[in-house]
């Protein structure tokens, strides 16, 4: 059982996203919201969420929605699947982890495609366990989900781990993080190993995390983030 969420503020829409969704033949639960506020206020779990970007009168409303979502207003991360009739906010999609993004009117076929890779992606995430990582300080040992890792810090000799609810310091090296951590994680800067997951904007000499926090970007490690940057987000688009 798939639970899907439909975001958009047409009853036409929605009525047609749920006619498609139904043609598939997956057993699933369809809940409907006609704006964001509706969508953030409901604490249900969520596997796959159609999001319209033109929420009510603001047309970004509903990258905002995503953005939330991103940074945890959820228990869980869906995934998210644009559906709109602005193809020029396409690349905004991506950094906010979009797994496809859809253009009305929504072609059937194309449809059915990102459906079945959608459902295949959500079936594949429930039979791994979620990737943690687990340090130990002062003789207490933690383990930390990864999705909860905005950044981790280096100072005097200790690595210190922003995260969704607070922080946690213990002695060790960037270096050998960053060799456990794999690609979802990118060394920006000696200070800094970055959740490529919560990069919301980047400059040549900054990046902007989806919490508000501001890093700065290496001039020696800048192209190497670019290209981490934009294999991630490949990966996360099932490119």
């Amino acid at each position: 059982m798939v639970r899907i969420a439909i975001c958009d503020d047409e009853a036409p829409t929605r009525a047609y996203l749920t006619t498609l969704i139904l043609a598939q033949d997956h057993p699933c639960e369809i809940i409907e919201y006609a704006s964001a506020g509706d969508c953030l206020a409901d604490h249900r779990e969520i596997d796959l969420l159609f999001l319209d970007i033109a929420l009510d009168a603001n047309r970004q409303d509903g990258m905002a929605l995503a953005r939330k979502i991103r940074e945890g207003s959820w228990h869980t991360q869906p995934i998210i699947i644009f559906v709109t009739g602005y193809e020029r906010y396409v690349f905004d999609a991506f950094d906010v982890g979009a797994f496809q993004y859809l253009l009305k009117p929504v072609d059937e076929d194309k449809f059915a495609q990102v459906f079945t890779r959608a459902v295949a992606q959500i079936e594949a995430n429930r039979e791994k366990p979620a990737r943690t990582l687990t340090l130990q300080s002062a003789g207490v040992s933690r383990t930390v989900p990864l999705d909860s890792i905005y950044y981790i810090e280096s100072s005097n000799h200790k690595v210190i781990l922003r995260l969704k609810d607070g922080e946690f310091s213990c002695y060790g090296k960037l270096r050998d993080l960053e060799a456990t951590l794999g690609d979802s994680f990118c060394r920006v800067h000696k200070g800094y190993l970055v959740n490529l997951a919560y990069v919301e904007g980047y400059s040549k000499t900054e990046l902007t995390l989806t919490n508000g926090e501001t890093l700065l970007i290496s001039k020696y490690k800048y192209q190497d983030f670019v290209k981490a940057h934009l294999r991630f987000l490949k990966k996360g688009a099932g490119l």
